[in-house]
């Protein structure tokens, strides 16, 4: 009979590969905590009328990427393809936002049924910091200054670049759509499928088309920062103000847009060069209308995303994931012979008590002294803890160094934790 296999692009993460997830998720959550978000956990499924009043019916997320099935009830449903709009639901489903500021993030899977290439996969891993209530740009410099510090705290200073925008209120926006596809339709012939496709859909993600051609038509297009209106040209100056007394570098991109309908005023990228083309490692921008477009009062509102996976693939790339995060146990006990089992797994929970941040693993299963001390050196463990009958009778502990040169000692049962506390 055939093995069964992993759905393409939905990936297993295997024993040896959680501890790097571990380290970066305790880094993402302890800068969090720094600045006062507090986690909000969502289903991954929800109704399918949810993303298509937020992301936008004519989005290629929505057309083309979704999973979506119906329930035995009939229901539209559809694995979450991002976060934001089921932050918006789920908050003002619980009476969060009104008259309230917020500051939420939240971390888990995300679906989205596309081609799976090195650091983007068909089910994959987000970290999501959603801001309500808060109109100024002052909300919106702290997301970038929170995001400079979490860099930081990766060692990924210098590493990674912010590129801004602002695309301004919907209406300015409307006005300027409509004199960009007057002047692309000169030169439908020139571009590439896609942005042909969306010169009907969403024409302002053409300027987002990495076709060398399209690229070409686009450097005589009209510019967005000419249609924008003066609400959104003053948040702008503001926002680049504050960074710049924050001493955070920028570039304005004007051709930066986010791809999904929802977004407004301030957008933003953090970039990498060191991945080759899928270079942006967080993404987001403000998004003051989506609230009441899901049936709330009018909120303001700004939050960013980013992939964990690309994220994890850049510390990896750039090899600056510590030495000493891995799942390697610190000490390995083993049982020679039936009578040391109960007294070896005593000694290893004693040992569990007094040592809580200590990885004491015990061996199960008998075998040889060869074979548990072939066991012990896999583990990783720095130490392994012999305990035989002699031992028993002596009250005793043979303390085996496996990562360096240092002689094997008996050590008496009551010294043994302090002795370690002393080594680890």
């Amino acid at each position: 009979m055939a093995k069964i296999k992993a759905i393409r692009g939905m990936n297993d993460i295997l024993p040896d590969q959680t501890a790097v997830w571990q380290y970066v998720e305790s880094r993402v959550r302890n800068v969090l905590g720094q600045y006062g978000y507090q986690e909000i956990r969502m289903p991954i499924v929800e109704h399918t009328e949810l993303f298509k009043r937020s992301i936008g019916e004519v989005t290629d997320i929505v057309e083309k990427e979704m999973y979506t099935f119906d329930d035995r009830n009939g229901d539209s449903l559809t694995l979450r393809p991002e976060g934001t709009a089921c932050c918006v639901r789920a908050a003002e489903e619980h009476g969060l936002l009104f008259n309230q500021t917020r500051r939420l993030w939240y971390t888990g899977p995300m679906f989205r049924h596309e081609r799976p290439q090195k650091g983007r996969y068909r089910q994959f891993h987000q970290v999501g910091v959603e801001c309500f209530g808060m109109s100024g740009p002052d909300i919106d410099a702290e997301l970038l200054i929170l995001t400079a510090r979490l860099w930081k705290a990766l060692g990924l200073e210098g590493h990674a670049r912010l590129e801004i925008n602002s695309i301004g209120t919907s209406e300015s926006r409307r006005v300027y759509r409509e004199a960009l596809v007057v002047y692309l339709e000169q030169y439908r012939d020139r571009l590439d499928e896609d942005s042909k496709r969306r010169l009907s859909t969403n024409p302002l993600r053409i300027l987002d088309s990495k076709d060398p051609e399209t690229r070409q038509v686009l450097s005589d297009a009209p510019v967005l920062d000419d249609y924008l209106d003066e609400e959104s040209r003053t948040h702008f100056e503001q926002l680049k103000a504050l960074l710049d007394a924050a001493g955070i570098d920028y570039t304005i991109n004007p051709a930066l847009v986010r791809g999904l309908d929802y977004y407004g005023k301030t957008v933003f990228e953090w970039i990498t060069d060191s991945l080759g083309a899928q270079g942006t490692i967080c993404a987001g921008g403000r998004y003051d209308g989506l609230v009441e477009q899901l049936g709330g009062k009018p909120t303001d509102a700004v939050g960013f995303a980013m992939g964990l996976e690309r994220l994890i693939l850049l510390l990896e790339t750039l090899e600056l994931i510590p030495a000493d995060v891995n799942n390697a146990a610190d000490v390995y006990v083993t049982a020679m012979g039936d009578q040391a089992v109960a007294p070896a797994l005593a000694i290893a929970e004693k040992l569990r008590a007094a040592l809580p941040k200590a990885v004491v693993v015990s061996h199960c299963g008998g075998g040889s002294f060869k074979s548990q001390m072939k066991k012990a050196d896999r583990s990783g463990a720095r130490y392994a803890l012999i305990v035989g009958e002699q031992e028993i009778a002596d009250g005793t502990v043979g303390l085996k160094p496996l990562r360096d040169d240092e002689p094997q000692q008996e050590v008496g049962q009551d010294e043994l934790a302090s002795v370690l506390a002393n080594k680890l």
